[in-house]
């Protein structure tokens, strides 16, 4: 036997235990090549996500114009007085310290004042959280009373507002004092210290309307929010945003995309109690693009002025283009109350006046006698009406066992289509529409378009617009149609409804020859005005027959017409008057319309007026209510356009 232990050059359990720690070694480094290389990117936006923060900065909106470049909405600084949560920490902890020291003194006082054998094995611990919060808004609220003795204002914040803002919009800049008047924000900036005080000045934007009432059902209002979820980033990081100003009614809202600016952003680093620390990026917002309407703010404010205090709608039209000039509807509120928030006081007296109304295109009306000129070029297509067509007015017509009256308590005697039209006879209408029938008068109705939504760019245009049909009374009603449905449906009455609007169009299309017009509220270039084609299509009237309609409309204007108080020297104008019944808040009550056209020869302006009774004592007529208010828009036409009204242009 040797005396060297002999041993073999393999050895199993050592070779596996090499091939272990191999495998080892290698499921190692390719674990850590795969978080390096593949996995990277992965972790790499963990980290980012615990460590920074976006802020969205929403960009101011779009001003808004008239037709001549004025402006009707636009931008006002809004002060606020803010401060940020970062900067109080310190304050916080200090009032943190003296809040538990002065609790714990208390239950130390309070037990140490009950019998020993009535004591608490274990002394209760105060709510350190409560007391945290406690201890935050205390600090707050005198930061409030300070901005109060400087203003003059009577602000507060309650520790849930606080609460909500720290969990939430941390990185923001919690508001103390919002919408500071200029006076209230120069004695804040100069009695405050800019360095040593946390009160900061943040500036934003609010909704500015410099002609207040003006167009305000028309140009709308925006209500400030937050941006929806799902508009926000969706890479993960953790995004705080300034509320942004929606387009809630109007313009602002039709042109919401347009009119807003776009959102800027700023990336911070946060420290791991998630306030600020250093901003990384910086993308600064941009203003929203402007806007120019159709409108024109003198014809506006004219038409505004003639209205009053009444209730009721005018719309002015562009008859070439259709575009704008004037559409109002009162009663009408300030917008500037409304911005940049709208006070539970402001909204309720809003509310109970039925000002959020947009008469103009909201509601819908029976329009009366001016319907009738619709009834006039259904006889006329049909040949009902003839050059010898006349009726004898007594101031009733009998239709089976119901009287119909004539609003000429004695009648009107012999009278032709001129001067039916003229007197604004309802014999004569009575007579003309049972001749015709229901199915003719629809059927021409519905080819202008009389019986749908303009389509113009304001929101909440109502659907309720009603052009009356025998199958349409059987499935809304559940009755028959009956002759004296009909009757009524020629002077405008019965179940007919329109709006203020789609009267302005109808006459606008009387004064073009075509059976439709397309309004916008858009200003048009003279090259995009001159191609508009409103879908339309010739009203099919020969000449004589527009000429006997428009004599019955020039003479309705004239010296023994209905509408005589519209007349203004040197300008030919073609207008009808109507004067309709209508149920109102359970009160029978009247309307009083007018719409016309000028001028005769060669047509520029179309304007329909409504005027509505809200008490069973107003005795509204279409002459004499309504009649004036449109002469009013007119005379102003007249100055400002005297080369499309026909007068020669002032050298001064």
């Amino acid at each position: 036997m040797n005396l060297f232990d002999v041993h073999k050059g393999e050895n199993p359990r050592l070779l596996l235990f090499i091939w272990i720690v191999i495998a080892a070694t290698l499921a190692l480094i390719v674990g850590l090549g795969w978080q390096q290389l593949v996995s990277r990117a992965e972790y790499e936006a963990l980290e980012r996500r615990q460590t920074e923060r976006r802020v969205l900065k929403p960009g101011p909106r779009g001003n808004i114009y008239d037709r001549n470049g004025r402006l009707l909405v636009g931008n006002r600084p809004h002060y606020s007085a803010v401060v940020y949560l970062d900067d109080l920490r310190s304050e916080f902890r200090k009032e943190y310290s003296k809040i538990i020291h002065a609790e714990r003194d208390r239950l130390s006082q309070k037990y140490n004042n009950t019998p020993e054998q009535e004591r608490p094995l274990d002394l209760p611990l105060p709510n350190y959280n409560q007391l945290q919060w406690t201890a935050r808004h205390a600090v707050i609220l005198r930061y409030i009373e300070q901005i109060n003795a400087i203003t003059g204002r009577k602000d507060s914040l309650s520790e849930s507002q606080l609460v909500r803002h720290f969990n939430e919009q941390l990185l923001l800049p919690l508001p103390l004092v919002d919408d500071l008047s200029p006076n209230q924000y120069a004695r804040l900036v100069e009695q405050i210290h800019p360095v040593y005080s946390p009160i900061k000045i943040h500036t934003a934007f609010a909704r500015y309307y410099p002609y207040k009432t003006l167009a305000a059902h028309t140009l709308g209002y925006v209500q400030s929010k937050l941006p929806d979820f799902k508009q926000l980033p969706s890479d993960g990081l953790k995004t705080f945003t300034f509320k942004k100003q929606i387009g809630k009614t109007g313009l602002e809202r039709y042109f919401d995309s347009h009119l807003s600016g776009t959102t800027g952003s700023e990336i911070w680093r946060v420290d791991p109690l998630g306030f600020q620390d250093t901003r990384l990026e910086m993308l600064p917002p941009k203003q929203g693009e402007d806007l120019i309407t159709s409108i024109d703010i003198d014809l506006q404010a004219a038409a505004e002025t003639a209205l009053g205090e009444r209730t009721g709608a005018v719309v002015a039209l562009d008859i070439k283009t259709g575009e704008t000039l004037t559409i109002a509807s009162h009663p009408t509120y300030d917008q500037n109350k409304l911005s940049p928030f709208i006070p539970r006081k402001t909204f309720e007296t809003i509310n109970n006046s039925g000002a959020w109304l947009n008469r103009s295109l909201q509601l819908s009306y029976p329009p009366g006698s001016t319907f009738k000129l619709l009834t006039s070029i259904a006889g006329m297509r049909s040949g009902v009406i003839t050059n010898t067509t006349k009726y004898d007015c007594q101031g009733v017509y009998r239709v089976g066992d119901r009287i119909f009256r004539c609003h000429a308590r004695y009648g009107h005697g012999l009278v032709d289509h001129a001067a039916a039209i003229e007197g604004s006879c309802n014999v004569f209408y009575y007579a003309t529409g049972l001749r015709i029938g229901i199915d003719a008068i629809s059927r021409e109705a519905k080819r202008f378009g009389m019986h749908e939504k303009t389509g113009i760019e304001v929101p909440y245009e109502t659907n309720r617009i009603v052009v009356p049909t025998k199958s349409w009374k059987s499935e809304s009603i559940g009755t028959n149609w009956v002759p004296g449905d009909t009757a009524n449906t020629a002077i405008g009455q019965g179940y007919l409804l329109m709006t203020p609007l789609r009267m302005a169009t109808f006459i606008a299309s009387i004064a073009r020859g075509e059976t439709h017009t397309k309004p916008t509220l858009l200003a048009l270039s003279r090259e995009d005005g001159m191609q508009v084609n409103h879908g339309g299509e010739p009203i099919g009237l020969s000449i004589e027959q527009q000429r006997q309609l428009w004599e019955g409309m020039e003479k309705v204007v004239g010296q023994k017409g209905t509408g005589r108080l519209v007349q203004i020297e040197n300008l030919r104008i073609a207008g009808k008057t109507g004067t309709a019944d209508f149920r109102a808040h359970g009160k029978e009550v009247n309307l009083a319309w007018f719409v016309g056209f000028a001028p005769v020869e060669n047509p520029q302006i179309a304007v329909a007026v409504m005027v509505e009774g809200t008490e069973i004592s107003h005795s509204y007529h279409g002459g004499s209510t309504a009649g004036p208010i449109a002469k009013d828009i007119f005379l102003k036409f007249i100055e400002k356009y005297p080369e499309r009204a026909g007068f020669p242009i002032s050298k001064h």
